[in-house]
């Protein structure tokens, strides 16, 4: 077993500020860009919401209110699921979720009024505005709203952006949003119409609203986004060489967004059972492909840590049981369990969750820089993710290394030898099958 080396003593170098003796510009403050951003999300919030009152009307908003959130806990759980193999900051989520619900849901219903307005006065069929709304000016304008988010957090946050399942959980919980603000405006009005056509039960309009937007198609504003995600989660893969790649790729998962979204919309036009036949022939296969997809990245970046991992074993950073240990989501879970009910309760849970971030990120970044896609501060980040380890080995390494022990396979019978978890490699050899006879 490698001897654990003494912790880093490297010196991270003067800070570039005051190395040059110039302090930034009052706009260039992090409490500054923050507040700025939080004041334009409350502002658009508040805005949104009279709108939405003023169309609905109170007890219209209330109602749309409680039946456009249902879906909401399953959807932020979901992609939270997905991004469990390296969790990104929950600011991240708060912060798209926000944007989607207020800032993207303002831009849309702004810009969608005074475009159908402008279509409906300025030609010969006015008849026909709201439906090049609807299938023309809509995706358009709302994927565009939405896709804004995605591009902040891909340009400000860079560092928690690094690949596909990133973009679809931001895009995701944008879309997420923006649909909750939608619901509302559609189910609020669904039941101010009911209120003047006394219709009641299963037959009403709201009743009707509530099982195409909220049973069926939850879904719809979501898959839209995601498109735009992947589309960015692909250009953050790419090296900072491939300009033309880094442009290319989110232009074309939003346009791709955009064609989804307006074909969804444009199902109306086509016919008695057009919406069905295009939900049932085409956004139902569609969201399984995108649901396989994410699945198969998620799997894909446990495979990643356990086979970048064995290096950092190697130097002495890591026990040999973690590769295994990070590469499975139980064995983690199992990890976090043991710490909490014997190593220290929910504060040593929490350490272990973050070792287990940490050495994540660390694997990803050891990959990228193995294929030529890290940045100019891999050495620096690296030494970090390296620091934040070691401050929390302590706790961790009895956690992980007791989850090795649970999750390992049981000996084969016939007197064959047990894959080692406490040596590299950390993972049985691929032909090793504990079930062949």
């Amino acid at each position: 077993m490698a001897i654990s080396p003494p912790y880093p003593t490297y010196s991270p170098g003067p800070d570039p500020v005051s190395r040059s003796g110039a302090h930034p510009h009052w706009w260039q403050r992090r409490w500054v860009r923050y507040g700025a951003l939080i004041t334009l999300l409350a502002l658009s919030g508040l805005v949104i919401l009279a709108l939405v009152r003023r169309q609905t009307g109170t007890e219209g908003f209330l109602v749309g209110l409680g039946l456009a959130v249902l879906p909401v806990p399953w959807l932020i759980a979901a992609f939270r699921w997905l991004d469990r193999v390296e969790p990104g900051p929950w600011r991240n989520l708060v912060f798209a979720f926000a944007w989607g619900a207020c800032a993207a849901a303002l831009i849309a219903i702004v810009a969608n009024s005074f475009a159908t307005k402008w279509i409906a006065t300025s030609t010969a069929d006015p008849a026909s505005a709201d439906t090049l709304g609807a299938t023309v000016i809509a995706p358009i304008v709302e994927e565009s709203a939405k896709a804004a988010a995605v591009l902040l957090v891909f340009l400000f946050r860079r560092r928690d952006f690094t690949g596909i399942v990133d973009g679809v959980v931001i895009a995701g919980v944008t879309a997420t949003g923006f649909a909750f603000t939608e619901n509302i405006l559609y189910l609020g009005t669904a039941f101010g119409t009911d209120q003047l056509t006394g219709d009641r039960g299963i037959a009403s309009v709201t009743a009707a609203t509530f099982f195409v937007r909220i049973v069926m198609s939850p879904f719809a504003h979501p898959l839209f986004t995601v498109l735009t995600g992947i589309g960015f989660g692909f250009a953050a893969l790419s090296t900072e060489r491939q300009h033309t790649r880094r442009v290319l790729l989110p232009l074309g998962g939003l346009l791709l967004a955009m064609s989804m979204h307006a074909f969804w919309n444009g199902s109306s036009t086509f016919g008695e059972f057009g919406f069905f036949a295009v939900y049932g022939a085409f956004m139902v296969p569609a969201f399984g492909l995108l649901t396989w997809l994410a699945i198969w990245t998620r799997q894909r970046e446990l495979r990643t840590v356990r086979e970048e991992l064995p290096a950092y074993v190697h130097a002495g950073w890591l026990g040999p049981a973690e590769p295994f240990v990070l590469g499975s989501m139980r064995a983690r879970r199992t990890a976090r369990n043991h710490a909490r009910r014997y190593l220290g309760g929910r504060p040593a849970a929490r350490a272990v969750a973050q070792y287990e971030a940490y050495a994540t990120s660390l694997a990803f970044l050891r990959h990228r820089g193995r294929r030529g896609r890290a940045g100019a501060d891999f050495v620096v980040r690296e030494r970090e993710l390296l620091a934040q380890l070691w401050q929390r080995r302590d706790v961790a390494r009895p956690a992980l290394e007791y989850a090795a022990r649970v999750a390992a396979p049981a000996r084969p019978l016939y007197g064959a030898p047990a894959p080692y978890w406490y040596g590299y490699p950390a993972a049985p050899h691929p032909a090793y099958n504990p079930y062949r006879s």
